[in-house]
């Protein structure tokens, strides 16, 4: 199981190289690191589980965030109603935006990431709609078409996979300014 010693800091090369692309069939490693990054948000989500195991939660996590330089990443948006199936549960491999909306999102509380340690404060503006091609673990592909938070928390791992990180994207001369028809998400 991924542990929070597992995950690569802030400072890292890994975290600011641009990732490789997956080719199929993909070895038994590269599925097991897919469940294994999936497992550790599963867990992380369980609160019991995350304070046993000491885990910040997360809702996604990049490959190179476990020190692989691949496009590979695990998504796992939970529904508000926790009775309720996840909103976006996926393991992603090499993930491409296809299209993406005019009109910005940013989560009002800001972002966080678990490749960053320190409260980075300020509107992280996101595209609040996106058109994603993915394949899953066995090649298979499949596009979603996702809005509001589960469309940012794919972003977020997105620019994992080219060696950005969520801070890059906010206004240092005005941390919380607002865009013109952005909506603000939470």
């Amino acid at each position: 199981m991924i542990l929070m010693d597992d995950i690569t800091r802030d400072g890292n090369p890994v975290l600011r190289s641009r990732a490789q692309e997956l080719t199929f069939p993909l070895s038994d490693a590269e599925k097991e690191m897919g469940h294994k990054m999936m497992e550790y948000l599963e867990v992380s989500q369980d609160e019991k589980l995350a304070e046993k195991y000491h885990l910040r939660a997360g809702v996604g996590l990049a490959a190179p965030q476990v020190g692989s330089s691949t496009r590979m990443a695990a998504v796992l948006v939970p529904d508000d109603d926790e009775t309720q199936p996840p909103v976006f549960k996926e393991i992603l491999v090499n993930p491409t935006i296809l299209t993406e909306s005019v009109q910005g999102a940013a989560l009002s509380m800001g972002e966080g990431c678990l490749s960053v340690d320190k409260d980075v404060p300020g509107y992280v503006w996101r595209h609040n709609r996106i058109k994603l091609r993915w394949y899953d673990l066995d090649g298979n592909k499949h596009i979603s078409r996702l809005k509001d938070y589960p469309a940012i928390v794919v972003q977020h791992e997105f620019d994992h996979l080219n060696g950005v990180l969520f801070y890059d994207h906010i206004n240092l001369d005005d941390r919380f300014k607002t865009t013109d028809g952005g909506v603000l998400i939470g």
